[in-house]
């Protein structure tokens, strides 16, 4: 069906106050973005809503594209009239007419006149315009409490919209207006579907992921770049911190304290977390943990764990459940990329019996006689690398923050 504009509602933005046109200016800026990908289209924003002139192109393609985008709660495809009831009533039934017959047995009008200069009340204008689709279409019933299909006419001034369709979008607020920060990406089902809720709260996020060449292959670093790159669609691009963490996880090996090692392996990629932060203008951490799903994820464990960093530690998925977490996860897309079996460093040395009480005094001991420990840490910062993600596109960066490679994936 060609439709001429598409309808974009705001959800938690309408109650933002004086606030609210700074989130409404974000999502105008991520709609107009994604809008390049498709010459021609035009985004329109007024108080509460954008438009976006479709000008010819097709409306599904420009749908699946945008309803990505957080802030937005739904989206409609909608028909154009002029404000004139003989216009209005014209165009309504060739809309419905042009719907297949076997998709809806009942309807109903909800007219609303948002121009008080409009000869007809609401109310009349549901008889005006239901009146000759009853007629045109002798198929269809009213049922004005539960039809199969609700056809909404919203009269304004110069023009009049006709929708029956109300798609929803991602809802949550526009990425980036409640700050930035670090998110720890494995390779497993959490931390992707934890970055994801974090960018639906308006977080701009920056991935750190710890590798142990030679214990860990090449493939588990593409896996990550790849669950990255599923997260750059709802983004249009993540950057992503590639941190060596081969030296430190065989000291912390050479301890001997099995029972504690995940433990302070956390610890560490805390340390480097919060450093990383900090360079890169973040206020906060983000984790896939979920409480009690692993020993480091028991509230005694994510307690020592945590004391290690002042800024906030964000854990978007500590009260769901795995099953809840499979299921988002395959509904953004990350699910089969995570059950790859290319292991992360967090599946090396992983002792039989991990410690899910560690002792906070015990834990600081251990580390003070690794006297080299914040040397490592130091250097693993400094020889991080940073990569750009975006869908498709791989830009690798030395530490100068220089680009050296473009690479183009399609996974």
């Amino acid at each position: 069906m060609d439709y001429e504009m598409l309808l974009l509602r705001f959800g938690e933005i309408t109650v933002k106050g004086k606030n609210r046109s700074r989130f409404e200016k974000a999502a105008l800026s991520h709609v107009k973005a994604l809008l390049r990908a498709f010459p021609g289209t035009e985004a329109i924003h007024e108080y509460g809503r954008i438009y976006v002139r479709l000008n010819g192109q097709a409306a599904d393609p420009v749908i699946s594209s945008l309803k990505n985008i957080f802030g937005l709660t739904s989206i409609s495809p909608v028909k154009v009239s002029p404000s004139k009831l003989e216009d209005i009533v014209r165009i309504a039934v060739d809309f419905i007419k042009s719907i297949p017959a076997d998709k809806y047995n009942t309807f109903k009008v909800h007219g609303r006149r948002v121009f008080k200069g409009f000869p007809h009340s609401s109310q009349e204008l549901n008889h005006l315009v239901g009146g000759p689709v009853l007629s045109a279409c002798p198929h269809l019933k009213v049922d004005v409490h539960n039809p199969d299909l609700e056809l909404r006419v919203e009269v304004r001034e110069r023009v009049t919209y006709l929708f029956c369709e109300v798609i929803p979008a991602a809802g949550g607020f526009p990425l980036g207006t409640n700050g930035k920060a670090m998110m720890l990406l494995s390779g497993g089902i959490d931390s992707p579907v934890a970055g994801y809720s974090a960018m639906r709260r308006g977080l701009e996020i920056e991935c750190v992921h710890f590798h142990s060449y030679p214990y860990t292959s090449k493939k588990a670093e593409e896996k990550v770049i790849e669950l990255a790159q599923v997260l750059s669609g709802f983004s249009e691009r993540i950057k992503v911190h590639l941190v060596p963490f081969t030296d430190i996880q065989t000291s912390l090996a050479k301890t001997g304290q099995d029972n504690l090692i995940i433990t302070l392996m956390r610890r560490s990629m805390l340390r480097i977390a919060t450093k990383l932060a900090e360079k890169n203008g973040a206020l906060a951490l983000v984790t896939g943990d979920s409480l009690g799903q692993v020993a480091s994820q028991t509230l005694a464990s994510m307690n020592v764990i945590g004391k290690v960093t002042d800024l906030p530690l964000l854990r978007p998925l500590v009260m769901m459940d795995k099953e809840d977490i499979i299921s988002m996860a395959k509904k953004i897309g990350t699910y089969d990329i995570s059950i790859l079996p290319y292991e992360d460093c967090c599946t090396l040395f992983v002792p039989k019996s991990p410690a899910t009480n560690p002792n906070l005094r015990i834990v600081e001991h251990i580390e003070k006689e690794l006297t080299e420990l914040d040397q490592m840490i130091e250097a693993a910062v400094e020889n991080t690398e940073s990569v750009i993600v975006k869908p498709h596109v791989i830009i690798r960066k030395n530490q100068k923050d220089e680009p050296e490679v473009v690479q183009e994936q399609w996974f």
